[in-house]
């Protein structure tokens, strides 16, 4: 019996002491390498090995329940532990899961009778442990993602450090090509370098005005006036870089107003972000350098313009030679005061004049113009082909209408005002004709160049009212075009076929006309005389009409 009694307590000390073993290598193998869901697993699988136990299940705070109806009883036994009720359970216990992090949750054991005080220590310590492995691999995982983030911050801060220092070398190199005041050359070139690619620099019309790199196209290819305006207006809805085919361009337009592009070639589509990037920076220099361009131009011209108006309006020969003088400009060779009107697709004033400007260099006709109100005054120092002159507006203007008129040679400062009114002159009266669009110098205006010569024209209205009186009365009566009507019958040498098309109407109407006009004023239009007097007269009426306008 003695012996008995000395032996039980050795074998439980023995069995206590082997599940403390297993406890140490299962809290190592919690805490070492297992993630969250393994430790879970190992403190399931373990807890029946421990104590004589039926269900088994690890409660998370926060998570979905695993044993239904347990909230309001967990909730009330709290951080703390204690007496749950389970269906079909004698008894059950809900052990804490506490950790220095705080209260993770339970070790929830459901047995048919209460375990031995032995076997709940046992199970109380596999809480703990279970406890503090999850809140350790909890703080590792932690760890790790905070090691990655800061490790994708470093690498993010590597790339921006990257990116900033190759926008800082974009910025300097181009920097420098705009305190240099190399220009649009400048600007093509050193985007070429930074970016490898063919680099074209555009005026707001398409025309090319540098270029960068191999194989330069010749000619440069020019969109038509329509497509170039679709491709700005889409570019300024873009806000950045557009491709346009195998072209990059962004915009130069500094408050909003275009003055040209920059394009970077790329066929293969092969540009990177970098090089987007030097384009950008590129661009905003280039508007910066077009927008200084323009405010000098801008001050010749309007230097230039303020010397046209001096000239036109009359000033003595001193004042007008010493202000050329000072624009560099040549104001003692032979100029003719030159007249264009005209519109292209809108009727912008400011469009037509830079069309009328760019077609008087290319010519060349001169570079002393100034625009009033719709008309543009150009003082030309050649002889150009004058109606080519007039189509070469047309063409700067992608279509539309221009007429030209053209005042005599003028060899001195105080004929200038003399030119101009010639040149008027020779614009309206192609109007009065009913002439197409043309150019028209004063030079060759034959009987009209007599007519405005004239400086009473008290007789030429006499000479008018004595041939054309009756029907010009009946005009005014009646509302009708008597006059315009045998204006243009004796223009034409008489041809019903001829001045019927002129006057858009029928041949029986015309002959109608002319027999009211033979009726009214008493006139034989088969007397060669008679139709000579007429035709002066009726041109004489055309140059009073336009003189009086003027």
């Amino acid at each position: 019996m003695t012996l008995l009694g000395q032996d039980a307590p050795s074998q439980l000390e023995r069995g206590l002491l082997s599940s403390l073993r297993s406890l140490l290598v299962l809290g190592k193998l919690m805490t070492e390498g297992a993630d969250e869901q393994q430790i879970l697993e190992l403190a399931v699988t373990a807890a029946p090995s421990l104590a004589r136990c039926s269900l088994v299940s690890v409660e998370l705070a926060g998570g979905r329940r695993r044993v239904p109806g347990l909230d309001a009883q967990l909730a009330l036994v709290g951080a703390t532990g204690g007496l749950v009720e389970l269906p079909k359970m004698g008894w059950a216990w809900a052990y804490p899961l506490s950790s220095i992090a705080g209260h993770l949750g339970h070790l929830v054991i459901g047995a048919a009778t209460e375990p031995s005080p032995e076997e709940q220590f046992l199970l109380r310590s596999l809480a703990q442990q279970a406890g503090g492995a999850l809140a350790n691999q909890r703080l590792h995982a932690q760890e790790q993602a905070t090691a990655a983030e800061l490790s994708a911050l470093n690498e993010r801060l590597r790339g921006t450090v990257g990116a900033l220092q190759h926008s800082m070398n974009i910025h300097t190199r181009l920097t420098a090509v705009a305190v240099s005041g190399e220009g649009s050359e400048g600007i093509a070139r050193a985007v070429h370098e930074l970016t490898g690619l063919q680099v074209s620099i555009e005026d707001r019309y398409g025309n090319l005005q540098a270029w960068a790199g191999p194989n330069r196209p010749d000619p440069y290819p020019k969109d038509s006036p329509a497509r170039r305006e679709q491709l700005i207006c889409r570019a300024k809805r873009a806000a950045r870089p557009i491709r346009d085919g195998a072209r990059i361009l962004a915009l130069a337009h500094p408050q909003g107003d275009t003055l040209g592009a920059i394009v970077l070639v790329d066929p293969t589509a092969s540009a990177s972000e970098q090089a987007l990037m030097a384009l950008e920076h590129g661009a905003t220099i280039l508007a910066m350098e077009l927008a200084r361009v323009r405010s000098l131009a801008e001050s010749e011209l309007r230097l230039r313009r303020d010397l046209v108006d001096e000239l036109l309006n009359g000033t003595d020969e001193e004042s007008g030679l010493a202000r050329a003088t000072a624009l560099g400009y040549d104001l003692q060779r032979p100029h003719r005061v030159v007249v264009i009107e005209g519109r292209g697709r809108t009727r912008d004033n400011d469009t037509f004049f830079q069309a009328v400007r760019r077609a008087a260099r290319d010519e060349p006709a001169g570079t002393l113009l100034a625009a009033r109100g719709a008309e543009v005054v150009l003082l030309a120092d050649r002889e150009p082909d004058w109606e080519s002159l007039r189509r070469s507006v047309m063409r700067e203007l992608g279509g539309g209408r221009a007429r030209m008129g053209v005042g005599e040679c003028c060899e001195r400062v105080n004929e200038f005002p003399r030119s101009y009114r010639q040149a008027k002159l020779a614009l309206r009266l192609p109007a009065t004709a009913e002439w197409d669009d043309r150019s028209i110098r004063f030079d060759d205006l034959g009987v009209y160049r007599l007519l405005v010569g004239i400086e009473d024209l008290s007789e030429v209205e006499r000479f008018v009212q004595h041939w054309l009186g009756d029907l010009m009365a009946y005009d005014e009566q009646r509302g009708t075009e008597l006059v315009r009507t045998l204006s243009h019958y004796l223009a034409r040498g008489g041809n019903y076929e001829l001045t019927a098309k002129s006057l858009i109407v029928h041949r029986n109407t015309l002959k109608y006309r002319l027999q009211r006009i033979r009726q009214i004023g008493g006139l034989d239009l088969g007397d060669p005389d008679t139709c000579f007097n007429l035709e002066l007269a009726t041109r004489a009426w055309g140059t009073l009409g336009v003189l009086r306008s003027s």
